[in-house]
């Protein structure tokens, strides 16, 4: 048997993605916001239900840009529950993390946590919305609202998820989405920042962010980076796109057997379907109770790769306890955040894999 991936890049099939490039050829237009990379900005507006969609090469540059963009000072509130990319983006902009604990259900940031961190300090919230589930966004805008601050959602493990018939995009002042090839809805590499509305031109400003500050032929007002999603990244997205509901149907049947198989033994803990969501099964995380289970995390992480099944410790560790940030936090100040990263095991989740081989990946598990 070979090795089961804990993701594989969904594709099209390569004659459909040889014909949408052809016209590249025609053109050489390679890069700088061309013919495929304006289409897919417009179908992504359509689809994620949202006024603006700004492309970017990738996901860490459009959070980056996108805080630079809005200007944003002092202190943002976050979650260590994250990948790297979401607190390198806010330290890097010169400001500073505060860390809120996360729900103990969802895995994203606790609401109910954030109002005693406001300082005369804090600019902004930049919760997380983790493994597709939502954050609370209702308790979040209403802080928010109180506080007049700004709200940024990595949205990274969302694309696709609806609230009430919202698209995600359309909570806060402005969403990012991760479309790197491990992703629901991927252009290879890539990313985007979405949001409704344009008062404060931000649409413009991060045109202008994404391609060195350039705001004309002879005007450079920011110090801007070079972060343009290309024509043949585009044009992949172009693709998947036309695939997207059709593969994530495929992944929620995968999420269904894992269910079937793992919903109620003890010592394991599985999310739960949040109300009124339309899910994009991006992620199946499984906590490990090593007082109830017969083993712990590490041990089945272990115990599955020996067979060539390949999962990951997803987050871990969490971004408060890296070396780049030690004596600054303390990870004490985050124990929810703390006690599910040294206990979550993301397991193998794409459109693809069989059910015949979740049910080996779940009889692995659960034998003895």
């Amino acid at each position: 048997m070979g090795d089961i991936l804990v993701t594989r890049s969904s594709m099209p099939e390569f004659a459909e993605y040889v014909e949408e490039i052809k016209d590249i050829w025609d053109s050489r237009w390679l890069t700088n916001m061309g013919k495929k990379h304006c289409e897919l900005e417009k179908q992504l507006e359509r689809y994620l239900k949202v006024d603006h969609v700004s492309l970017f090469a990738n996901g860490h540059m459009a959070l980056e840009l996108l805080l630079q963009a809005m200007g944003l000072t002092g202190e943002v509130i976050t979650t260590p529950f994250t990948f790297a990319s979401t607190t390198h983006a806010i330290v890097r902009n010169g400001l500073k993390p505060v860390f809120c604990d996360i729900n103990p259900d969802t895995y994203t940031i606790d609401a109910t946590k954030i109002e005693s961190l406001i300082t005369e300090r804090t600019s902004a919230i930049l919760p997380v919305h983790v493994y597709g589930n939502l954050c609370d966004v209702e308790a979040i805008e209403e802080i928010a609202r109180r506080h007049h601050l700004k709200v940024i959602y990595d949205a990274a493990h969302t694309f696709g998820v609806e609230y009430q018939g919202r698209g995600v995009a359309a909570f806060g002042d402005a969403s990012m989405f991760s479309f790197h090839a491990t992703k629901v809805f991927h252009t290879i590499e890539g990313g985007a920042v979405c949001f409704n509305g344009d008062a404060d031109g931000l649409k413009e400003d991060l045109y202008g962010l994404k391609n060195f500050g350039i705001r004309d032929e002879v005007t450079v007002d920011a110090v801007g980076a070079n972060s343009k999603m290309n024509e043949f990244q585009a044009a992949m997205g172009l693709c998947n796109l036309r695939h997207l509901d059709r593969e994530i149907e495929k992944r929620g049947r995968v999420v269904a057997r894992y269910r079937e198989r793992l919903l109620g033994v003890p010592g394991l803990k599985l999310s739960a379907p949040q109300d009124k969501v339309k899910p994009n099964y991006a992620y199946f995380p499984v906590l490990f109770d090593p007082s109830v289970f017969y083993a712990d995390r590490d041990a089945i992480s272990e115990k599955l790769k020996k067979e060539h099944i390949f999962t990951r410790k997803y987050f871990y560790p969490i971004t408060n306890s890296f070396a780049c940030y030690r004596d600054r936090y303390s990870v004490e100040d985050t124990p929810v955040a703390l006690d599910v990263s040294r206990k979550v095991l993301t397991l193998p989740l794409y459109a693809d894999l069989s059910l015949e081989d979740v049910d080996r990946i779940c009889d692995l598990i659960l034998e003895r």
